[in-house]
């Protein structure tokens, strides 16, 4: 292939290895149920061209499960895009993937000279005898056969004679594709370029894969660099699952390939962020919220200045638009918010504030992001009613507050307050923090010869969603003489939430008496 070839005329297979090296991350283990789940949405959702599922011969549970693989993929169509990792062992992986139900098996053979030599004891002939009559046995029994030439990017630096003598003695054997991995990620783009290129030029009627790892970071540059050489399959897997720091990441050689070189692919990129979830759940994997493409992060804007420039004209928006993988973008607040990041989000909630409360809003919700890192559009509703409904007396300040609680313990608080500028300490104690600071400020208040009401009524709402570090809304109902008083607090802590509920309703009931 000529490596001038323009890169938009082409087509770039994707192979997923999620369910194979994927799985050989540390502490993941799919179950059967899990890995059809997965191999269905890979390829019938996310439409992906091929998927190697499992390496043969681990155990009678993995050969059941891609044993059901294989019947849904057979029924669905998708038999001879599933295929399963082998060894150069003559009859017996053939054995296991043929009775498994498989079509297309992916042998692993030796890249390197050294490994050939110090791990299975054989001379490149002996090796190349071995992987002939292994390859004649598995199309005898009806598998197609492609090749990978395991630790090939140290092979081929350290003795390129051995992998092209090794390539040369299998060529005519009918072999679809020669996988070439850079088993330990040692690989740079411009090695990957040379290497690959040469391998093309020696072998023009072979069709090679590429299979990176991402031990420094390169495994999506070494793609690109890998199709730029001429490579037309490459592989990958779902959230840079892999052994150590993983293969390459799906979402982001999908994107690069796209949006960067210009290439066709078969997937539907709107799913990838759908398979980054299912795929986070079943192997316990957490993805970064700032990976690129699937991250939580990774379309929120946190900055004023950059929900202004969208909002003036779409000044921080590139070509990674959130809706290509059918996710929204966000304007984060938070101390950091601006005028820009909250209008924003009132639009978001079809919510309208006049210019003065839109500006008591966004104080508030700086003076709420200095203690806590992220305010949700879900806490935005706690927030405004609190403002809104909010009248600022303040006879009454809390100047510090530190409420303990334990097991089996009672609650204890020790509060400092201002009373028209008059300084008062107490501490107090009861079966939780809230009763506690009442217990405390009670004290204080006997003092002033005023006498906490009675509490009929004490409700906690937080957002769905279940975030831990949600806002909490308490809203506590009064008894005064003649009537109710309802007063709100909103509050990262449930307890203080309950506090500022608390002193709203003592200011008022203060103002209330002032002759």
């Amino acid at each position: 292939m000529n490596a001038n070839t323009e890169l938009n005329n082409r087509h770039v297979q994707l192979l997923d290895t999620t369910l194979r090296d994927g799985e050989q991350t540390q502490g993941v283990s799919f179950t059967p149920k899990e890995k059809l789940q997965i191999a269905r949405s890979l390829l019938q959702a996310l439409k992906v061209d091929r998927i190697e599922v499992a390496s043969a011969r681990v155990s009678e549970g993995e050969q059941r499960a891609v044993a059901d693989i294989n019947a849904w993929a057979a029924q669905e169509g998708f038999l001879d895009k599933v295929e399963v990792l082998g060894f150069v062992d003559y009859t017996l992986s053939v054995n296991w993937v043929r009775d498994a139900g498989g079509k297309v098996i992916n042998l692993l053979a030796k890249g390197s000279e050294k490994h050939c030599r110090e791990q299975l004891g054989r001379t490149l002939n002996e090796h190349v005898q071995d992987i002939r009559r292994t390859v004649a046995y598995a199309q005898e029994q009806g598998l197609r056969v492609n090749l990978y030439l395991e630790d090939w990017s140290n092979g081929y630096q350290d003795s390129p004679e051995y992998v092209f003598g090794l390539v040369s003695g299998i060529t005519d054997i009918g072999i679809g594709n020669f996988m070439l991995p850079d088993t330990l990620g040692v690989m740079t783009p411009d090695e990957v370029y040379t290497a690959l290129r040469d391998m093309i030029t020696r072998f023009p009627t072979l069709r090679f894969d590429f299979h990176p790892h991402n031990d420094y970071g390169l495994a999506t540059a070494n793609v690109m660099a890998a199709v730029k050489a001429g490579v037309d399959t490459v592989h990958c897997t779902v959230n840079c699952l892999g052994e150590r720091a993983g293969n390459a990441s799906l979402a982001e050689v999908a994107v690069v390939l796209k949006d960067k070189l210009r290439v066709h692919l078969s997937i539907d990129e709107t799913r990838i962020a759908m398979l980054s979830r299912m795929v986070e759940n079943f192997s316990g994997k957490w993805v970064a919220a700032n990976a690129p493409i699937v991250g939580a992060d990774v379309f929120t804007q946190t900055a004023g200045i950059h929900a202004d420039g969208d909002q003036k004209g779409g000044l921080y928006i590139t070509a990674l638009r959130p809706e290509r993988f059918a996710r929204k973008r966000t304007y984060a607040l938070g101390k950091m918010s601006g005028k820009a990041s909250l209008a924003n989000n009132l639009e978001e909630l079809g919510l309208e504030l006049s210019p003065e409360d839109q500006k008591k809003v966004l104080q508030e919700v700086v003076k709420l992001g200095d203690s806590k890192a992220l305010i949700t559009a879900d806490d935005l509703p706690f927030i405004i009613a609190d403002v809104l409904e909010r009248r600022e007396y303040r006879y009454v300040e809390l100047l510090n507050c530190y409420i303990s609680s334990g097991l089996d313990v009672d609650s204890t608080a020790s509060i400092r307050v201002s009373i028209q500028g008059k300084i008062y300490t107490a501490s107090g104690s009861g079966t939780g923090g809230f009763a506690a600071f009442t217990d405390a400020v009670s004290k204080i208040l006997k003092k002033r010869d005023f006498s906490m009401p009675a509490l009929l009524d004490y409700e906690v709402h937080i957002p769905r969603g279940g975030n831990t570090n949600a806002l909490t809304e308490c809203i506590i109902t009064w008894r005064l003489e003649e009537r109710e008083l309802k007063t709100r607090g909103v509050d990262a802590n449930q307890v203080l939430a309950g506090v500022k509920a608390t002193l709203r309703m003592i200011n008022i009931r203060m103002h209330s008496l002032v002759p």
